[in-house]
């Protein structure tokens, strides 16, 4: 059995690239670092194949890099597809945006998504088999201050998921949409805050989040299940965490 994760150099990529080679897969792990994606090769062997690209370069630039793998890792054989790369890029509310900002959100995040799963597909559906994880967000879901671009970028890939899932009806090929809440023991908030460390201590001291590992084995669990069993979504939250509370504020003058 074979496996692409995308954001495979750390965080969720790396835990789920390990889970799976434990599961006996063959991991391709698609990145930009390909230095780190040299260390996690280094460490998992030879079942794991490092793949330094870009999901935002073009279907042709990526598609190529694909092609040109051994063929144990053959782009044809791939049983499952972890869409996970993604990122959430400042907390400010939508007039104080940088739109560059929402610009790289919708292009990682959508694009590059939608990139990926457009090489993949037509593969999985000429053998009738094939599972698609994406890694969506609460966010798609539930609105908060600062979500803005990033939340509906979520929104998409839940949308997306399900809509894949009605246009492969039939096919053989599954969708499953991961929606985490807070999550830590990554990158993640570090990218969003820029490296504002301070930030990132406060969100996550004393909370508890949803860590790696705890995503990694709700995929393999998504991935051991049956053929004839599709796990439409999975929405998940640390026990520290619930839905925002509706938010009234005093009412301007008109």
């Amino acid at each position: 059995m074979l496996a692409l994760v995308t954001g495979a150099s750390s965080g969720f990529g790396y835990s789920i690239a390990k889970e799976l080679i434990r599961q006996n897969y063959k991991v391709i792990g698609a990145a930009r670092r390909a230095d780190k994606l040299e260390v996690i090769k280094n460490e998992l062997g030879d079942n794991f194949c490092a793949l330094p690209l870009d999901i935002c370069d073009t279907s042709a630039q990526i598609a190529d890099k694909l092609n040109r793998l051994p063929s144990e890792f053959a782009i044809s054989q791939i049983d499952v597809l972890v869409n996970n790369a993604g990122l959430a890029l400042g907390l400010e509310a939508a007039q104080h945006a940088k739109l560059d900002d929402w610009y790289t959100m919708v292009d990682t995040n959508i694009k590059g998504l939608m990139t990926v799963t457009s090489i993949i597909l037509p593969y999985m559906v000429d053998k009738h088999s094939g599972l698609i994880i994406n890694m969506g967000s609460i966010a798609g879901t539930y609105p908060y201050p600062g979500g803005n671009v990033y939340g509906a970028t979520k929104a998409f890939v839940a949308q997306f998921s399900l809509n894949l899932r009605a246009d492969l009806a039939g096919t053989g090929v599954r969708v499953c949409n991961i929606e985490p809440g807070l999550c830590g023991g990554t990158e993640f908030s570090e990218v969003r805050f820029k490296g504002d460390l301070e930030k990132v201590k406060t969100l996550y001291d004393n909370k508890n989040p949803i860590l790696p590992e705890d995503i990694a084995n709700t995929v393999a669990w998504v991935v051991s299940q049956p053929k004839h069993i599709n796990i439409n979504r999975i929405e998940l939250m640390p026990t520290s965490q619930s839905f925002s509370p509706l938010k009234v504020t005093e009412s301007t003058k008109a």
